[in-house]
C-alpha cells in the first residue's frame, strides 16, 4: 500500500521559512517523479515545484522561483521543500504527489498517489 505523509507546515511570519517533508513508502522512490501542489479553499490545486525520480534541478511554479526549493533523498524515500522568504500568498494546504514517470511532472491529473496534506499559514 502507497502511503505519502507530509510534516513541517504551520505557521510562520512573512519573510520567514518553513521547511516540509514528505516520507513515501509502498513504491520504489528513486522511480517516481516528485512534486508539491497547494490548496486554498475555492481555488483548484496548483503546482509548486517538482523533481524527477533521479533527483537534480527542480522546476518551480513562477509564484515561488527563487524562493522555494525541492529537493529528494532516495535513501531515506523523503521529499523536501524549503521555503524561504514567505509571504501571505503562500498560506494553502501543501500536498505532496508521486507520477510514474522519467520526466518532472507538473499537472495534477498526471500524478498517481497524494498525501493528505499539511498546512501553511503565513502571517503578514
Amino acid at each position: 500500500q502507497v502511503h505519502l505523509e507530509e510534516s513541517g507546515g504551520g505557521l510562520a511570519q512573512t519573510r520567514g521559512s518553513l521547511r516540509l517533508s514528505c516520507v513515501v513508502s509502498g513504491l520504489t522512490f528513486s522511480s517516481y517523479a516528485m512534486a508539491w501542489f497547494r490548496q486554498t479553499p475555492g481555488k483548484e490545486r496548483e503546482f509548486v515545484a517538482g523533481i524527477a525520480g533521479k533527483g537534480g534541478r527542480g522546476y518551480y511554479a513562477d509564484s515561488v522561483k527563487g524562493r522555494f526549493t525541492i529537493s529528494r533523498d532516495n535513501a531515506l524515500d523523503t521529499l523536501y521543500l524549503q521555503m524561504n522568504n514567505l509571504k501571505p500568498e503562500d498560506t494553502a494546504v501543501y500536498y505532496c504527489a508521486a507520477g510514474s514517470s522519467s520526466y518532472i511532472l507538473y499537472v495534477a491529473d498526471d500524478m498517481d498517489y497524494w498525501g493528505k496534506g499539511t498546512l501553511v499559514t503565513v502571517s503578514s
